[in-house]
């Protein structure tokens, strides 16, 4: 059974490496590179899912996703789509829909940002408008309940952008754990990637 780690659209898909290296060995553990999947497509939303289905699709048996960010919005839109094929479903820092408001800021800090800045993501300047304005609309709120799968949904308690919508995904899927992860923020993978290692070892193991 494979376990897959989703990168979010401001990392690179090293960024998984330490948490992964503190997970115990005996996971089939797999990370893809969102931006490489696309094979040369536009970088819009649709075209990024579609690729990630052909992607999972591939995977022999049951999945475990996990996914940080723009990671969990895929894994949360595929465990909706196909629930045949999940066992289980972590969501890190992930928004049920996009904040309007907090996208249109953060567009305008991109915007002034210059190139050299988005070396160290997996996404180019171009491609990281492209994505953020195809995916202005997404809107998972209606449909959370048809998650049926075991779920974790993890927060740092400093990630200010996406504590409440932990909060919401906990009480609208069934069943589903919460688990704030304390003195830290959005990308939990890389600032406590120890801590994150053993929540997800205890959620899979449990």
């Amino acid at each position: 059974m494979a376990y897959i780690l989703i990168h979010g659209s401001g990392q690179k898909v090293t960024s998984w490496n330490e948490t992964s290296s503190y997970m115990k060995s005996d996971k089939k553990v797999l990370c893809p590179n969102l931006s490489s999947i696309l094979k040369g497509k536009e970088a819009s939303y649709n075209n990024l899912y579609a690729s990630f289905v052909e992607y999972c699709n591939r995977v022999n048996g049951q999945i475990h996703l996990c996914g940080l960010s723009l990671g969990g919005i895929l894994a949360l839109n595929y465990a909706l789509d196909f629930p045949e094929n999940i066992n289980s479903l972590v969501l890190i820092g992930t928004p049920y829909k996009i904040p309007k408001i907090i996208f249109n800021i953060q567009n305008t800090v991109f915007r002034i940002l210059p190139k050299s800045v988005f070396e160290n993501m997996e996404f180019s300047k171009k491609d990281i408008f492209v994505l953020g304005n195809s995916m202005k609309k997404l809107n998972f709120s209606n449909m959370l309940q048809n998650i049926t799968c075991s779920t974790l949904i993890i927060c740092g308690k400093k990630d200010g952008m996406n504590i409440r919508s932990a909060h919401y995904l906990k009480e609208n899927i069934k069943n589903a754990k919460l688990k704030i992860i304390e003195n830290t923020g959005h990308v939990i993978n890389e600032e406590n990637p120890k801590v994150l290692a053993k929540e997800l070892d205890e959620f899979y193991n449990g």
